[in-house]
């Protein structure tokens, strides 16, 4: 390729990069851990109508662990869990996992089909399982048994199901160990089977609102003592939970009392101290159940997870000394011991998911399962592009090589306060924009809203990128990553301050002249979703354009519609129902969409229960098309959060449509240059 690159306009540059490429580019890679030596991991086959194989690397490459036609993935609470474990040490005990389709737990042995342990749920309710532990011949876990197809009402127990089989015709053999909170997670086992510690919380409280760590005794009969509190309380979020290995009785809590999610020793006695007090964050908002970023280690040290707006591995010792792996990877995901080495998904600016092994004992990093498109290239048989960006296409490199390079920045808001994003330029290793045009931008507002978005090469985002539209990815207050007292500026004003700092992005990148302020669009999914109608009417003048996935828009119905796990969620976002009425009218996106001007596309799942297809309905009843161009888009058998590769290409080729339809430009004609 020449150093010189050729002037195109922007959005108009011609990528490799295509729709369905960016659909399935992205490996859905979660649920790591270990069977025997090997490091297993659930991933997302797009191809296979969203179900998720669990998957090892062998000799000969990588390979489904179970026979054909299971889909190892857990409903509890919507968003899921850990869906499955092995039995022990030896591959040849095999392992315990959630079936997705009908909910039950199965068991498999190698060289034999699974079989399931658990009873059939009775429709239109069903019994779910999830976050596993063996004690003696039965699996200790958490299950929610769902009443009705909307998962609206719920009951959740930690049981107890024999390993033998015998509770899948009889229903009785299932043991009710625990039921102290509204919502639990699974169970902690202490080393030799005296104690088992879990997580508790009741609505209105989400779990990095208010948790409670509760410890119970193991009784002879294998019934449970009295639970006690060990940690935790109003205001107070324990987010993780996990016993010591050398037998000392010792409870490693990553809980919050100070602000920020660090690690804290529990003692017998019940005395609470901190390990590495700081202000970062060595957890997560607990949004799936058995989710674990601190792991003790059979030598006395913890694998932790920690950062600010990032997470890197680091070795936690008993002196309080953390070494980090010198490793690019800012983010790690699902991790997982086997008391040894630690197995996680990991990201960086420069690589995309990627399943690892790290090995304290040498400081390695090695790469277990690499992103399925890593050093492929493009057709070497079609010519290059002319200097007029007609497309036809020499050998290229691998599509990682047309991913920009992001950074972060802070910008500050009319009130002072921080505003954190994530800043992916427009790149193209071929071609640039002319001197005197400044380029698109895409302001993309997270879900959750408390969560929080990863610095890491993303498909969708080079989707953008590569044809010369840049995306900012807001951190806006309320986001996790940074403490608990940014998390907190969201409470009570969703609709307002991610409104506000979702335009002070976009405004901090006009200002610094990287930006054209006649060409800014909006896009976001769920929260998201939220917060971009939100802004398309309260900035008329900023945003050109929105891409609006499977919102919440109507706060007083959705209290109604939604789910069991975030029924209360608006009473910290908005305020308790019906004390805060005149909060939930002023700040619902609804109050003024007819309003509206700015053209929008409308992506909505059919079978969703998060954000049901009535709230993307009641925007539109308020728009007139004659007025507003949009399109709506609705998938059946897709959830919240596309799974499908299909659906997800449709989705982005109709989202280019209307960028270059609002902001002007016009998409080079695709070419035959997408990876082989």
């Amino acid at each position: 390729m020449s150093d010189t690159k050729s002037v195109l306009p922007y959005g108009s540059w011609p990528s490799p990069i295509e729709a369905d490429d960016a659909a399935r580019g992205d490996a859905l890679l979660e649920w790591v851990g270990f069977l025997g030596d090997d490091v297993c991991w659930t991933e997302v086959l797009p191809e296979e109508d969203g179900s998720s194989g669990l998957m090892r690397r062998t000799a000969d490459g990588v390979e489904e662990v179970l026979p054909p036609g299971w889909d190892v993935r857990t409903r509890v609470i919507e968003y899921g869990g850990r869906p499955w474990l092995a039995l022990s040490g030896r591959a040849a005990d095999g392992l315990v996992f959630t079936h997705g389709p009908d909910q039950r737990l199965h068991r498999w042995r190698p060289g034999s089909d699974p079989v399931p342990l658990s009873p059939p749920g009775a429709w239109p309710g069903e019994l779910r399982y999830a976050d596993f532990a063996v004690h003696g011949d039965e699996i200790w876990c958490l299950r929610e048994t769902v009443a009705d197809d909307t998962a609206r009402t719920a009951r959740r127990h930690l049981v107890a199901i024999p390993l033998d089989g015998s509770a899948a015709e009889d229903p009785s053999r299932v043991r009710e160990l625990a039921a102290t909170h509204h919502f639990m997670t699974g169970p902690r086992i202490e080393p030799g089977g005296d104690r088992v510690a879990w997580l508790g919380w009741d609505h209105p409280d989400m779990p990095w609102d208010t948790t409670r760590l509760m410890v119970a005794a193991v009784l002879p009969d294998g019934t449970l003592g009295a639970p006690a509190v060990r940690m935790g309380g109003e205001g107070e979020a324990v987010t993780q939970a996990d016993w010591a290995t050398d037998g000392s009785g010792t409870l490693y809590a990553v809980s919050d009392p100070d602000g920020w999610w660090n690690v804290h020793a529990v003692d017998r006695d019940g005395g609470t101290r901190s390990l590495c007090p700081r202000p970062e964050e060595f957890g997560e908002a607990l949004w799936r159940i058995g989710l674990r970023w601190c792991l003790p280690l059979v030598d006395g040290t913890l694998a932790v997870i920690h950062g600010v707006g990032e997470r890197r591995l680091g070795i936690l010792g008993a002196d309080g000394v953390l070494a980090d792996f010198a490793t690019p990877a800012t983010e790690w995901h699902f991790a997982a011991t086997d008391g040894r080495r630690i197995a996680a998904v990991a990201s960086s600016p420069g690589r995309r998911r990627t399943v690892v092994l790290a090995d304290p004992a040498d400081g390695s990093v090695r790469t277990v399962r690499a992103p399925s498109s890593e050093g492929r290239s493009l057709p070497s048989d079609v010519p290059a592009p002319d200097a007029d960006g007609a497309a036809s296409y020499a050998r290229r490199p691998a599509p990682d090589a047309y991913a920009t390079t992001p950074y972060r920045r802070t910008y500050r808001g009319d009130d002072g306060e921080p505003v954190h994003v994530h800043v992916y330029p427009p790149h193209h290793p071929e071609f640039t924009g002319p001197d005197d045009e400044l380029p698109p931008y895409l302001v993309l507002a997270h879900g959750g809203p408390t969560s929080r978005s990863h610095l890491v090469l993303n498909q969708e985002i080079s989707y953008f990128t590569s044809r010369g539209i840049g995306v900012v990815d807001v951190q806006y207050g309320g986001s996790t990553g940074y403490g608990r007292a940014y998390r907190e500026r969201l409470r009570h004003r969703w609709g307002l301050t991610d409104v506000q700092d979702c335009a002070t992005a976009a405004r901090g990148l006009i200002a610094e002249g990287l930006a054209d302020p006649d060409r800014i669009a909006i896009r976001g999914g769920s929260a998201g979703g939220w917060t971009a109608v939100a802004s398309i009417a309260a900035e008329p003048g900023l945003y050109r354009a929105a891409a609006v996935y499977y919102p919440v828009l109507d706060p007083v119905s959705w209290r109604e519609e939604t789910h069991d796990f975030e029924s209360r969620y608006l009473d910290g976002l908005i305020g308790p129902w019906p004390a805060a009425a005149d909060r939930y009218a002023h700040q619902s996106p609804l109050r003024e969409a007819d309003r509206i001007r700015t053209p929008f596309v409308l992506l909505q799942g059919l079978d969703d229960t998060v954000c049901p297809p009535a709230q993307a309905e009641r925007l539109l009843q308020r728009i007139d098309p004659d007025t507003v161009p949009y399109r709506c888009l609705t998938f059946e058998g897709e959830g919240h959060g596309f799974r499908r590769s299909a659906t997800v290409a449709a989705s982005l080729r109709a989202e280019l449509r209307l960028y270059a339809d609002a902001l002007g430009f016009t998409p080079a004609t695709a070419p035959s240059c997408s990876p082989s």
